[in-house]
């Protein structure tokens, strides 16, 4: 098991890390696979430590794979890399990392290219929300979500692509049916998969015929964290109809990637209701979005 390396305090110092960071990833992306299709896989899962990605790493672990797990809390991270270790008896590196913070996507690299590790899969699936009127929401956390839901997931993928495209591997990115229509209330948040769903497919397109696919992982509701981090108790959200299972949406994500789909919409009902957002008029789709996010009590 891997353990991160420590922050630097004083600023002049972590600048020039980071710039030393930048050339060395430069040089070094073009490394070599030399027999890109030995078994087993490696898979990379950010904020694997609960829900989706805490299902799609026992998924991944099943078939075999080789597990590099990223999430902040170091001690539950053990604690999981050390149950899917015993359970499935598959390699399992940890990686205690926050990916709020702008140079973690370049250190994980940096510290998996030093390891001689090489990636098969990566799974963007970190990200957070938060709900209230945007002139009332504090930026700083608006700021990190931005980091963790948009830039944190481009980075990683602009990383490790060389990798995946030499071994034909897979990318799945972690959306919502957020994506498909603003969100007011959650104005940022809805915004940031709205991105993530852009650029995956995009990124298919241009990938088609390489080998590489990349599948956008788009659910509803889902009864995990991200409910209580995103402030969104006493909304129509919490016990919302549309709400999926959480294995069940890892197992369709999963399953939907390894077929090579583009996008993965868990639930009848939630993939009826992003067909629906075709034919329905954008100022009505936006107020129904208003009444599901606004709190009860005003």
């Amino acid at each position: 098991m891997c353990s991160s390396k420590p922050q630097q305090s004083d600023t002049g110092a972590a600048r020039e890390s980071s710039l030393q960071l930048k050339v060395e990833i430069r040089y070094n992306r073009g490394v070599s696979t030399s027999n890109p299709f030995y078994s087993p896989k490696t898979a990379l899962i950010t904020g694997a430590s609960s829900g989706i990605g805490l299902e799609l790493a026992h998924l991944f672990a099943r078939d075999g794979y080789r597990l590099v797990l990223l999430a902040r809390n170091r001690n539950t991270l053990r604690q999981i890399g050390d149950d899917l270790q015993a359970r499935y008896s598959v390699t399992v590196r940890i990686a205690p990392k926050d990916l709020a913070h702008p140079a973690t996507p370049a250190e994980l690299y940096q510290e998996l290219q030093e390891a001689g590790v090489v990636l098969d899969v990566l799974v963007n699936n970190a990200g957070f929300g938060l709900s209230g009127a945007f002139q009332s929401t504090d930026w700083n956390i608006e700021a990190e979500m931005m980091q963790v839901n948009i830039v944190a997931a481009t980075q990683l993928t602009k990383l490790f692509l060389p990798q995946i495209r030499a071994r034909e591997g897979k990318i799945m990115n972690v959306a919502s049916t957020a994506a498909f229509q603003p969100g007011p209330f959650m104005s940022v948040y809805y915004a940031s998969k709205a991105y993530i769903l852009s650029f995956s497919e995009a990124l298919a397109e241009e990938l088609e015929g390489s080998g590489v696919t990349v599948t956008c992982l788009c659910p509803g509701p889902v009864k995990t964290n991200f409910q209580r981090r995103a402030y969104l108790q006493g909304t129509a959200m919490v016990n919302s109809p549309l709400l999926v299972d959480v294995r069940e949406v890892a197992r369709l994500g999963y399953e939907g990637m390894m077929r090579g789909k583009r996008l993965v919409i868990p639930g009848w009902k939630n993939r009826v209701g992003v067909e629906l957002l075709r034919f329905s008029p954008r100022s009505v789709v936006t107020k129904v979005v208003r009444r599901l996010q606004e709190k009860k009590n005003g």
